[in-house]
């Protein structure tokens, strides 16, 4: 297993106090950090983990689980297990209920990535469902697919899905020779929806160093140690705008989204003012910048 370089912040242009000052930044606030890994130029100049939280650890890594996603959506796409313009109805025939919504008949894999399925809320749905993704094919969007920008956990459940039902195996199982094994990963863990299928858009339990790792993949355009895991050009374009989402592109009503909420999305990540950023509830974040 290939570690990760080790140095000096100073060593790779970061202040290392600036560094000190953010960590008491962040006790002055009374935020409850678990652990932290900053990474430059590939190597790891800043290396915290919080007590009772330790190294190695595994964290549930809530909606940070979706660039996960985005990452298995990529390397699916490059075996041709579908296309991005694959219309969802045509991929999981078996589950289209009869009356369907016309909207839903243009739905696509790249609408599921982007959260443009034209639902204007993160549509709700019954745990209990025998399918997950049928319940979602019956639930109408009610504006045209790539409209409106609405966070919705069954847009990329649904993406998660198709991997699967694609691949016969669990999404978890997918990923461990294509994505994990590669990079290092030893442990993993996801959630399912109790019917055998990974949640995808939570549930995904990693150690911080692998979502390290993660990023640091991303930054290298899917390439790790002269092995191109994730095709260069789906990075580019999972970490670039594919959908807006200001005001004006949101549920009708919906105040202006503030900071590093209304930069555009792409397929599972979210843009910032410098780079982008994987995002999960209570601050599970796996930023990256190219600077």
């Amino acid at each position: 297993m290939h570690e990760l370089r080790q140095s000096a912040p100073s060593a790779e242009g970061v202040d290392a106090a600036a560094v000190g000052h953010f960590l008491d930044a962040l006790a002055t606030a009374g935020i409850e950090a678990h652990s932290l890994m900053l990474l430059r130029h590939g190597a790891v100049v800043a290396d915290a983990h919080w007590a009772p939280y330790e190294a190695g650890q595994l964290n549930l890594l809530y909606s940070l689980s979706k660039s996960f996603v985005s990452v298995a959506a990529g390397i699916a796409v490059q075996e041709n297990r579908f296309r991005l313009t694959d219309r969802i109805v045509d991929l999981v025939p078996d589950l289209v209920p009869p009356d369907v919504a016309d909207n839903w008949r243009l739905v696509t894999v790249r609408d599921c990535l982007r959260m443009a399925t034209g639902h204007l809320d993160d549509p709700a749905f019954h745990l209990a469902a025998d399918d997950w993704l049928a319940a979602f094919l019956r639930m109408p969007p009610e504006q045209a697919p790539g409209s409106v920008f609405t966070y919705n956990q069954l847009a990329t459940y649904t993406v998660a899905r198709l991997i699967q039902e694609t691949a016969g195996e669990r999404l978890l199982d997918y990923l461990r020779p294509r994505l994990f094994e590669p990079l290092g990963v030893d442990t993993a863990a996801w959630l399912t929806d109790g019917h055998g299928h990974d949640l995808g858009f939570s549930g995904l339990h990693l150690p911080t160093d692998a979502i390290a790792r993660l990023g640091q993949l991303l930054l290298q355009r899917g390439e790790w140690h002269g092995r191109q895991l994730v095709p260069a050009g789906w990075i580019e374009e999972a970490t670039s705008p594919q959908m807006p989402n200001d005001g004006a592109h949101r549920r009708p009503g919906v105040e202006e989204p503030t900071f590093d909420w209304g930069h555009g999305y792409g397929y599972q990540f979210w843009l910032c003012r410098n780079g982008f950023r994987g995002d999960g509830a209570f601050g599970q974040f796996c930023g990256a910048a190219g600077v």
